[in-house]
């Protein structure tokens, strides 16, 4: 169907992430429509020079961060720690466990996606998190539930 909405349009995820777990479930949301913004460190993520087969970056990074518009930050510094701030305050999601701790003192592994207003009011909110040992599946039903 030519012209169908994505499930997640309209739905922003800041991402900061590098390797493979966190950079392929984001871009899985980005498949599905999500609007993406990965923060990468000022000398860019490590694996766009893995190889420079695509353009003259890694085809792994290509592959894994299809679909995401992307931002260099150095968050050692008080200015770009401030934008990061901005971006994931504005967010929906952010599947990481240090924007988890900033925003909610709470332990929850849904704390970070679900504090955001229009994600405790939005039916269609995602909310993900990876955790060691299964924890996310122990807890897969409050993980998935639309209001948390």
């Amino acid at each position: 169907m030519i012209g169908a909405m994505l499930p997640l349009e309209g739905i922003r995820v800041v991402a900061l992430e590098q390797a493979v777990a966190a950079p392929l479930c984001t871009r899985y949301l980005a498949d599905l429509g999500a609007d993406v913004v990965k923060v990468e460190r000022p000398e860019g993520d490590f694996a766009r020079r893995y190889d420079s087969v695509v353009h003259g970056e890694s085809a792994y990074f290509v592959w894994l961060n299809r679909g995401k518009r992307s931002i260099a930050l150095d968050l050692a510094t008080a200015g770009d720690r401030a934008v990061v701030d901005a971006l994931i305050d504005r967010a929906e999601a952010s599947p990481d466990r240090r924007t988890r701790r900033r925003r909610s003192a709470s332990p929850s592994p849904i704390s970070a996606a679900a504090s955001t207003p229009s994600c405790r009011s939005s039916p269609h909110c995602a909310r993900a998190t990876r955790t060691g040992k299964g924890a996310a599946w122990r807890s897969r039903s409050s993980t998935v539930s639309p209001n948390g």
